[in-house]
């Protein structure tokens, strides 16, 4: 009896019925199954073993690439491209005029704004300063990054569709405003794979700022895999003892033992895999066999005690304390050194609504100098060249008050119709200012860059043409830059 419904949930399972009408299918099949990953070899006695280097779909990259990595420091929260990099002076001789209803132009609003009878424009009460060789004007809450300018790549004519946080945050990474989609760092291990053996292809650190520190959360899914397969998620370290969480074996188990143990679990999963031929197993075997590599590399790689004194004090006092962005940037060199592809930085409390002069302020100070540090030694350790470093948050600032506009306190509600960010490094321009602002610094008159237009340019200096890279699924194939984007070569070097 047992055997007839064995045979009877064969007969239901559609990935079992393939497998037996096809005798190896899903073995033979399993480089398309995965994507066109080349994970696994197959040992004389039929039992699957990793690779030492992970392998993407590309067999190799579209065109020669200039950039082997990316550091993305994401500001979450919206900095104010006001405060920071859009100097607008006539701003500032308007302060408490309303905005003209030809500027807003019938935007939408949020919320939090819709409601206000007046909308009072207010300039930057921080100075600006032209800094580098082009005379670049910069803020004087970014001191140590205004120093490095000649190495930057700032657009001013960031634009996003979204107007809230959660879809605007999710639009940048995964190329779509509704959750569901593979991040940016899944993408680059789906397509590119692995550079290393012992640590994953793509890590995430997170920090929070003094400017609102309890402001909007961050959700896992931002660096989850989407519907690609779970080996291309990040994994997330974290501040403390144990960096990845579940990573350290239990007490009484020794290495000999888990080796034992992942050989016997290896041995099981491979058969499952030769019967049923669900890439997922796969993964998992892939996962545990990363997960034991990564007991020994992770503790070395996150034990920054061995920096010497001039690292620190070019990062901060903040890179000694662990979780903090400074400590994050100095771990993200320390990951790049080892050849991890994707590092992926979210820095938190940039939103603000209200109180703005005194919370950017903190803020800035957070990041100013542990950024310029990052790159900085980079560059000194000739990694710059090949290494893409990316700073920017989901939108921008409104250019009016958000609230009651007073002699010394304003706040700034979402905008999404322009925005800063900027790049260094990877083969882009340095030096470079891309697009333009009004002179009230609401609309882009200039060199116009949208989501998917940064996207595009960020994979093609990976070597990766964006329409090519795709995933089929659900019978339709997906992109990161989903149905548009184009590669803005004149930030190309």
């Amino acid at each position: 009896m047992s055997k007839i419904i064995k045979e009877r949930e064969y007969q239901m399972n559609r990935r079992a019925f393939f497998s037996k009408s096809a005798t190896g299918i899903g073995v033979a099949a399993l480089s398309n199954l995965l994507g066109g990953c080349n994970l696994f070899d197959k040992s004389e006695n039929g039992i699957f073993t990793q690779k030492n280097n992970l392998q993407g779909i590309l067999d190799a990259p579209h065109f020669a690439p200039k950039a082997k990595r990316v550091i993305y420091l994401f500001q979450s929260g919206g900095p104010s491209q006001l405060e920071l990099f859009d100097y607008k002076p006539m701003l500032n001789q308007r302060r408490g005029e309303e905005l003209p209803d030809s500027i807003r132009n019938g935007q939408r609003l949020t919320g939090m704004t819709s409601g206000q009878d007046s909308f009072p424009m207010v300039g930057s009460q921080f100075g600006f300063s032209q800094q580098g060789a082009n005379g670049t004007y910069m803020s004087d809450l970014m001191p140590y990054t205004s120093k490095i300018v000649d190495d930057l790549c700032i657009i001013k004519s960031m634009h996003t569709e979204a107007i809230n946080h959660d879809p605007a945050i999710t639009f940048f990474q995964t190329g779509s405003q509704q959750p569901g989609r593979p991040c940016m760092g899944s993408w680059l291990s789906y397509g590119m794979g692995s550079m290393n053996d012992n640590l994953p292809t793509f890590t995430v650190l997170l920090s929070r700022g003094t400017g609102r520190k309890f402001g909007q959360p961050l959700y896992s899914r931002l660096w989850g895999n989407g519907f690609l397969h779970s080996l291309h998620q990040g994994v997330q370290f974290r501040s403390g003892k144990d960096p990845v969480l579940y990573l350290k074996d239990p007490d009484g188990i020794d290495r000999v033992s888990r080796r034992k143990m992942l050989d016997h679990i290896a041995e099981l999963n491979s058969k499952q895999l030769e019967e049923f031929g669900d890439p997922e197993i796969s993964s998992r075997i892939a996962q545990y066999e990363m997960a034991y590599k990564m007991q020994t590399s992770v503790p070395d790689v996150v034990d920054i005690t061995k920096e010497p004194d001039h690292i620190y004090q070019m990062y901060g006092s903040d890179s000694m304390q662990p979780g903090t962005f400074a400590a994050n940037c100095l771990l993200a060199r320390r990951l790049a050194e080892q050849d991890v592809r994707f590092i992926q930085l979210y820095h938190m409390g940039w939103d603000q609504h209200e109180n703005l002069p005194t919370q950017i302020a903190g803020q800035a100070k957070d990041v100013d100098q542990a950024t310029a540090a990052l790159i900085m030694d980079l560059k000194q350790r000739g990694m710059l060249e090949d290494t893409l470093v990316i700073w920017g948050g989901e939108f921008g600032r409104t250019n009016y008050s958000q609230g009651t506009l007073t002699d010394t306190n304003y706040g700034r509600d979402h905008h999404p119709r322009s925005f800063s960010i900027f790049m260094a490094g990877g083969g882009v321009k340095p030096g470079v200012v891309y697009g333009e602002t009004d002179e009230l610094g609401y609309n882009i008159v200039k060199d116009p860059v949208h989501v998917h237009d940064f996207q595009a340019t960020m994979l093609h200096q990976l070597g990766i043409d964006h329409e090519k890279m795709t995933y089929k699924y659900q019978g339709r194939r997906f992109r990161l830059t989903d149905v548009h984007g184009k590669v803005i070569k004149d930030l190309i070097a």
